[in-house]
Protein backbone atom coordinates (compact mmCIF):
# COMPACT_ATOMS: atom_id res chain seq x y z
CA UNK A 1 0.00 0.00 0.00
CA UNK A 2 1.31 3.42 -0.89
CA UNK A 3 1.84 5.79 2.06
CA UNK A 4 1.29 9.49 1.45
CA UNK A 5 3.80 11.91 2.91
CA UNK A 6 2.51 15.27 4.11
CA UNK A 7 4.14 18.09 2.21
CA UNK A 8 4.70 21.35 4.09
CA UNK A 9 4.66 24.79 2.59
CA UNK A 10 7.66 26.85 3.62
CA UNK A 11 6.13 30.25 2.96
CA UNK A 12 6.53 32.50 5.98
CA UNK A 13 3.29 33.12 7.79
CA UNK A 14 1.37 30.50 5.79
CA UNK A 15 1.77 27.67 8.29
CA UNK A 16 2.81 27.84 11.90
CA UNK A 17 3.90 24.20 11.77
CA UNK A 18 3.34 21.01 9.85
CA UNK A 19 3.40 17.24 10.22
CA UNK A 20 6.19 15.30 8.58
CA UNK A 21 6.58 11.63 7.79
CA UNK A 22 8.90 9.61 10.07
CA UNK A 23 12.41 8.93 8.86
CA UNK A 24 14.48 5.98 10.07
CA UNK A 25 18.17 5.59 10.73
CA UNK A 26 20.25 6.92 7.82
CA UNK A 27 20.66 4.17 5.19
CA UNK A 28 23.84 3.56 3.24
CA UNK A 29 23.45 4.02 -0.50
CA UNK A 30 23.98 1.55 -3.31
CA UNK A 31 23.44 2.14 -7.03
CA UNK A 32 21.27 0.01 -9.30
CA UNK A 33 23.09 -1.86 -12.06
CA UNK A 34 20.04 -2.13 -14.26
CA UNK A 35 16.30 -1.58 -14.57
CA UNK A 36 13.36 -3.06 -16.41
CA UNK A 37 11.29 -1.52 -19.14
CA UNK A 38 8.40 0.29 -17.37
CA UNK A 39 5.10 -1.50 -16.99
CA UNK A 40 2.42 -0.66 -19.48
CA UNK A 41 0.01 1.04 -17.09
CA UNK A 42 1.05 4.70 -17.02
CA UNK A 43 0.19 7.35 -14.43
CA UNK A 44 -0.90 4.69 -11.94
CA UNK A 45 0.47 2.83 -8.92
CA UNK A 46 0.81 -0.29 -11.06
CA UNK A 47 4.16 -2.12 -10.81
CA UNK A 48 4.17 -4.13 -7.61
CA UNK A 49 6.07 -7.37 -7.04
CA UNK A 50 8.98 -9.29 -8.65
CA UNK A 51 10.09 -12.93 -8.46
CA UNK A 52 13.50 -14.10 -9.70
CA UNK A 53 14.34 -17.36 -11.46
CA UNK A 54 18.06 -18.16 -11.52
CA UNK A 55 19.27 -20.18 -14.50
CA UNK A 56 21.92 -22.37 -12.88
CA UNK A 57 23.20 -23.61 -16.24
CA UNK A 58 23.46 -20.12 -17.76
CA UNK A 59 23.15 -17.48 -15.01
CA UNK A 60 23.12 -14.53 -17.41
CA UNK A 61 19.95 -16.03 -18.96
CA UNK A 62 18.02 -15.80 -15.70
CA UNK A 63 14.55 -14.24 -15.69
CA UNK A 64 12.35 -11.96 -13.59
CA UNK A 65 8.56 -12.36 -13.38
CA UNK A 66 6.85 -9.16 -12.20
CA UNK A 67 3.35 -7.77 -11.80
CA UNK A 68 1.53 -4.82 -13.28
CA UNK A 69 -1.29 -5.04 -10.76
CA UNK A 70 -3.66 -3.24 -13.12
CA UNK A 71 -3.01 -5.49 -16.11
CA UNK A 72 -1.00 -8.70 -15.74
CA UNK A 73 2.42 -10.29 -15.57
CA UNK A 74 5.69 -9.49 -17.32
CA UNK A 75 8.70 -11.70 -17.87
CA UNK A 76 11.95 -9.72 -18.13
CA UNK A 77 15.50 -10.78 -18.88
CA UNK A 78 18.45 -9.44 -16.89
CA UNK A 79 18.86 -6.59 -19.37
CA UNK A 80 15.40 -5.48 -18.25
CA UNK A 81 13.88 -6.23 -21.63
CA UNK A 82 10.36 -7.62 -21.94
CA UNK A 83 10.37 -11.27 -22.94
CA UNK A 84 6.58 -11.62 -22.70
CA UNK A 85 3.42 -10.19 -21.17
CA UNK A 86 0.44 -12.19 -19.91
CA UNK A 87 -2.92 -10.43 -19.68
CA UNK A 88 -4.06 -11.66 -16.27
CA UNK A 89 -5.87 -8.55 -15.09
CA UNK A 90 -5.40 -7.45 -11.49
CA UNK A 91 -2.69 -9.68 -10.05
CA UNK A 92 -0.93 -8.21 -7.06
CA UNK A 93 1.93 -10.38 -5.75
CA UNK A 94 3.89 -13.14 -7.46
CA UNK A 95 6.25 -15.91 -6.39
CA UNK A 96 7.97 -18.85 -8.04
CA UNK A 97 9.83 -22.03 -7.12
CA UNK A 98 11.82 -24.53 -9.16
CA UNK A 99 10.60 -28.05 -8.50
CA UNK A 100 12.75 -31.18 -8.39
CA UNK A 101 11.80 -32.11 -11.96
CA UNK A 102 12.98 -28.71 -13.22
CA UNK A 103 9.49 -27.20 -13.61
CA UNK A 104 9.40 -23.53 -12.63
CA UNK A 105 6.06 -23.13 -10.87
CA UNK A 106 4.61 -19.60 -10.62
CA UNK A 107 1.71 -18.33 -8.52
CA UNK A 108 0.12 -14.88 -8.29
CA UNK A 109 -2.57 -13.36 -6.07
CA UNK A 110 -5.64 -12.67 -8.20
CA UNK A 111 -7.78 -9.71 -7.10
CA UNK A 112 -10.02 -9.44 -10.15
CA UNK A 113 -12.95 -10.23 -7.84
CA UNK A 114 -12.57 -7.84 -4.87
CA UNK A 115 -14.98 -9.89 -2.73
CA UNK A 116 -13.52 -13.34 -3.31
CA UNK A 117 -9.79 -14.01 -3.60
CA UNK A 118 -8.19 -16.38 -6.09
CA UNK A 119 -4.74 -17.72 -6.91
CA UNK A 120 -3.65 -18.06 -10.50
CA UNK A 121 -0.99 -20.60 -11.47
CA UNK A 122 1.51 -20.76 -14.33
CA UNK A 123 4.63 -22.59 -15.34
CA UNK A 124 7.54 -20.61 -16.73
CA UNK A 125 8.84 -21.64 -20.14
CA UNK A 126 12.41 -20.66 -19.37
CA UNK A 127 13.65 -21.04 -22.94
CA UNK A 128 10.99 -18.77 -24.42
CA UNK A 129 10.61 -16.50 -21.41
CA UNK A 130 6.86 -17.03 -21.38
CA UNK A 131 4.26 -17.99 -18.79
CA UNK A 132 2.09 -21.00 -19.54
CA UNK A 133 -1.33 -20.86 -17.79
CA UNK A 134 -1.89 -23.68 -15.28
CA UNK A 135 -5.27 -22.77 -13.79
CA UNK A 136 -7.01 -20.57 -11.24
CA UNK A 137 -8.36 -21.62 -7.84
CA UNK A 138 -10.45 -19.84 -5.19
CA UNK A 139 -8.74 -18.89 -1.93
CA UNK A 140 -11.69 -17.78 0.16
CA UNK A 141 -13.64 -14.60 0.82
CA UNK A 142 -11.94 -11.21 0.84
CA UNK A 143 -9.70 -9.28 -1.52
CA UNK A 144 -6.59 -11.18 -2.62
CA UNK A 145 -3.40 -9.27 -1.81
CA UNK A 146 -0.11 -10.91 -0.87
CA UNK A 147 1.21 -14.37 -1.73
CA UNK A 148 4.24 -16.62 -1.22
CA UNK A 149 5.19 -20.20 -2.02
CA UNK A 150 6.96 -22.85 0.06
CA UNK A 151 8.57 -26.18 -0.78
CA UNK A 152 9.04 -27.28 2.84
CA UNK A 153 7.36 -30.68 3.22
CA UNK A 154 5.73 -30.36 -0.20
CA UNK A 155 4.45 -27.49 -2.29
CA UNK A 156 2.19 -24.94 -0.56
CA UNK A 157 1.00 -21.38 -1.04
CA UNK A 158 -0.04 -18.67 1.39
CA UNK A 159 -2.92 -16.44 0.32
CA UNK A 160 -2.69 -13.10 2.13
CA UNK A 161 -6.08 -11.37 2.30
CA UNK A 162 -6.30 -7.61 2.62
CA UNK A 163 -8.34 -7.79 5.86
CA UNK A 164 -5.52 -9.62 7.67
CA UNK A 165 -6.63 -13.21 7.05
CA UNK A 166 -3.92 -15.70 6.09
CA UNK A 167 -4.83 -18.98 4.38
CA UNK A 168 -2.27 -21.67 3.62
CA UNK A 169 -3.02 -24.28 0.96
CA UNK A 170 -1.24 -27.50 0.10
CA UNK A 171 -0.85 -27.88 -3.67
CA UNK A 172 -1.19 -31.40 -5.04
CA UNK A 173 0.83 -32.68 -7.97
CA UNK A 174 -0.97 -32.28 -11.28
CA UNK A 175 -0.49 -33.34 -14.87
CA UNK A 176 0.41 -30.74 -17.52
CA UNK A 177 -2.73 -28.87 -18.54
CA UNK A 178 -4.59 -29.72 -15.34
CA UNK A 179 -5.44 -27.11 -12.69
CA UNK A 180 -3.67 -28.10 -9.45
CA UNK A 181 -5.87 -29.26 -6.60
CA UNK A 182 -5.42 -27.27 -3.38
CA UNK A 183 -6.37 -28.10 0.21
CA UNK A 184 -6.64 -25.60 3.05
CA UNK A 185 -4.17 -26.58 5.80
CA UNK A 186 -4.42 -23.61 8.18
CA UNK A 187 -6.22 -20.29 8.50
CA UNK A 188 -4.99 -17.57 10.84
CA UNK A 189 -4.52 -13.81 10.83
CA UNK A 190 -2.66 -10.66 11.81
CA UNK A 191 -4.54 -7.71 13.36
CA UNK A 192 -4.51 -5.32 10.39
CA UNK A 193 -3.67 -5.23 6.67
CA UNK A 194 -0.71 -7.42 5.62
CA UNK A 195 0.95 -7.94 2.26
CA UNK A 196 4.53 -9.15 2.04
CA UNK A 197 5.33 -12.70 3.11
CA UNK A 198 8.17 -15.19 2.77
CA UNK A 199 8.90 -18.73 3.94
CA UNK A 200 12.16 -20.12 5.27
CA UNK A 201 12.02 -23.46 3.49
CA UNK A 202 14.58 -25.04 5.81
CA UNK A 203 11.98 -25.46 8.56
CA UNK A 204 8.77 -23.91 7.22
CA UNK A 205 8.99 -20.73 9.30
CA UNK A 206 6.77 -18.02 7.83
CA UNK A 207 7.35 -14.25 7.99
CA UNK A 208 4.45 -11.86 7.27
CA UNK A 209 4.55 -8.08 7.06
CA UNK A 210 1.67 -6.29 8.79
CA UNK A 211 1.96 -2.94 7.05
CA UNK A 212 1.49 -0.55 10.00
CA UNK A 213 2.83 -2.84 12.76
CA UNK A 214 5.88 -4.80 11.59
CA UNK A 215 7.02 -8.33 10.75
CA UNK A 216 5.38 -11.41 12.27
CA UNK A 217 6.94 -14.86 12.53
CA UNK A 218 4.91 -18.10 12.57
CA UNK A 219 6.40 -21.53 13.15
CA UNK A 220 5.55 -24.28 10.67
CA UNK A 221 1.87 -25.15 11.10
CA UNK A 222 1.29 -22.58 13.87
CA UNK A 223 -1.66 -20.20 13.95
CA UNK A 224 -0.21 -18.00 16.72
CA UNK A 225 2.79 -15.87 15.87
CA UNK A 226 5.15 -13.29 17.35
CA UNK A 227 5.86 -9.74 16.22
CA UNK A 228 9.64 -10.03 15.79
CA UNK A 229 10.43 -6.72 14.04
CA UNK A 230 8.02 -3.92 14.97
CA UNK A 231 7.66 -0.64 13.15
CA UNK A 232 10.14 1.40 15.20
CA UNK A 233 10.88 4.38 12.90
CA UNK A 234 14.51 3.31 13.05
CA UNK A 235 14.86 0.20 10.91
CA UNK A 236 11.25 0.03 9.71
CA UNK A 237 9.07 2.99 8.82
CA UNK A 238 5.46 2.18 7.88
CA UNK A 239 4.46 0.72 5.63
CA UNK A 240 6.45 -2.48 5.77
CA UNK A 241 6.01 -4.05 2.35
CA UNK A 242 8.03 -6.69 0.48
CA UNK A 243 9.99 -9.39 2.33
CA UNK A 244 12.72 -11.70 1.08
CA UNK A 245 15.28 -14.01 2.68
CA UNK A 246 18.55 -15.69 1.85
CA UNK A 247 19.71 -18.64 3.92
CA UNK A 248 23.14 -19.68 5.15
CA UNK A 249 23.78 -23.03 6.80
CA UNK A 250 21.21 -24.62 9.10
CA UNK A 251 19.67 -21.45 10.52
CA UNK A 252 21.65 -18.37 9.43
CA UNK A 253 21.10 -15.85 6.68
CA UNK A 254 19.32 -12.55 6.17
CA UNK A 255 15.79 -11.22 5.93
CA UNK A 256 15.33 -8.02 3.90
CA UNK A 257 12.24 -5.82 4.25
CA UNK A 258 11.02 -2.84 2.28
CA UNK A 259 10.67 0.15 4.63
CA UNK A 260 8.36 1.96 2.26
CA UNK A 261 7.77 4.95 4.49
CA UNK A 262 11.29 6.30 4.01
CA UNK A 263 12.43 4.61 0.78
CA UNK A 264 14.85 2.20 2.43
CA UNK A 265 15.43 -1.52 3.02
CA UNK A 266 16.13 -3.07 6.43
CA UNK A 267 18.38 -6.11 6.80
CA UNK A 268 18.01 -8.56 9.72
CA UNK A 269 20.10 -11.54 10.78
CA UNK A 270 18.35 -14.91 10.89
CA UNK A 271 17.14 -16.61 12.99
CA UNK A 272 17.05 -14.05 15.83
CA UNK A 273 16.04 -11.07 13.63
CA UNK A 274 18.87 -8.87 14.88
CA UNK A 275 18.84 -5.64 12.81
CA UNK A 276 22.09 -5.29 10.87
CA UNK A 277 21.56 -2.06 8.96
CA UNK A 278 19.65 -0.31 6.23
CA UNK A 279 20.36 0.55 2.62
CA UNK A 280 18.73 2.64 -0.08
CA UNK A 281 18.99 2.49 -3.85
CA UNK A 282 20.38 5.93 -4.59
CA UNK A 283 20.71 8.09 -7.66
CA UNK A 284 22.87 6.64 -10.39
CA UNK A 285 22.70 5.67 -14.02
CA UNK A 286 19.30 4.02 -13.46
CA UNK A 287 17.91 6.32 -10.78
CA UNK A 288 16.83 5.82 -7.20
CA UNK A 289 13.87 3.83 -5.85
CA UNK A 290 11.07 5.35 -3.84
CA UNK A 291 7.98 3.93 -2.12
CA UNK A 292 8.98 0.34 -2.88
CA UNK A 293 6.30 -2.34 -2.67
CA UNK A 294 7.64 -5.76 -3.66
CA UNK A 295 11.22 -7.03 -3.54
CA UNK A 296 13.02 -10.29 -4.25
CA UNK A 297 16.53 -11.52 -3.51
CA UNK A 298 18.32 -14.60 -4.79
CA UNK A 299 21.99 -15.37 -4.16
CA UNK A 300 24.42 -17.12 -6.48
CA UNK A 301 26.06 -16.12 -9.72
CA UNK A 302 23.88 -14.17 -12.15
CA UNK A 303 26.69 -13.23 -14.53
CA UNK A 304 29.26 -10.43 -14.48
CA UNK A 305 26.92 -7.68 -13.25
CA UNK A 306 25.54 -9.75 -10.37
CA UNK A 307 28.22 -12.31 -9.41
CA UNK A 308 27.06 -12.71 -5.78
CA UNK A 309 23.32 -12.47 -6.17
CA UNK A 310 20.52 -10.29 -7.47
CA UNK A 311 18.20 -7.94 -5.55
CA UNK A 312 15.16 -6.57 -7.42
CA UNK A 313 12.95 -3.77 -6.08
CA UNK A 314 9.82 -2.10 -7.40
CA UNK A 315 10.26 1.63 -8.00
CA UNK A 316 7.14 3.58 -7.13
CA UNK A 317 8.44 6.86 -8.58
CA UNK A 318 10.04 6.40 -12.00
CA UNK A 319 8.99 9.70 -13.56
CA UNK A 320 8.58 10.63 -16.31
CA UNK A 321 8.06 6.97 -17.21
CA UNK A 322 5.66 4.50 -15.65
CA UNK A 323 6.79 2.49 -12.62
CA UNK A 324 9.39 -0.22 -13.09
CA UNK A 325 11.83 -2.48 -11.24
CA UNK A 326 15.48 -1.79 -10.38
CA UNK A 327 18.20 -4.48 -10.38
CA UNK A 328 20.99 -4.30 -7.78
CA UNK A 329 24.06 -6.42 -7.13
CA UNK A 330 23.61 -8.17 -3.78
CA UNK A 331 27.39 -8.21 -3.44
CA UNK A 332 27.35 -4.40 -3.60
CA UNK A 333 24.74 -4.32 -0.80
CA UNK A 334 26.83 -6.61 1.40
CA UNK A 335 29.88 -4.43 0.79
CA UNK A 336 28.24 -1.13 1.78
CA UNK A 337 26.75 -2.78 4.88
CA UNK A 338 30.03 -4.42 5.85
CA UNK A 339 28.48 -7.91 5.78
CA UNK A 340 29.57 -11.20 4.25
Amino acid sequence: MRSSAIVCAAMAGLLAGCATSPVGLPPVSVAASGETVPVGTANEDAADDPAIWRNAANPAASLIVATDKKAGLYVYNLAGEIMSFTDAGQVNNVDLVELEDGTVFVAASDRNDPLNSHIVFFTLDTAAGELVPAGRVPSGPGEGYGLCLSTHGGLSVLAVIKDGTLREYEIAESLPGETPMVELTREFSVPTQPEGCVYDDRDGTLYVGEEVAGIWRFADGATEGALVAPIDNQYLVADVEGLSIVTQGEDGGYLVASSQGDNAYAVYRLPDMTPLGRFAIGEGAFGATQETDGIDLVTGNFGPDYPDGLFVAQDGQNAPEAQNFKLVSWGAVLEVLGLE
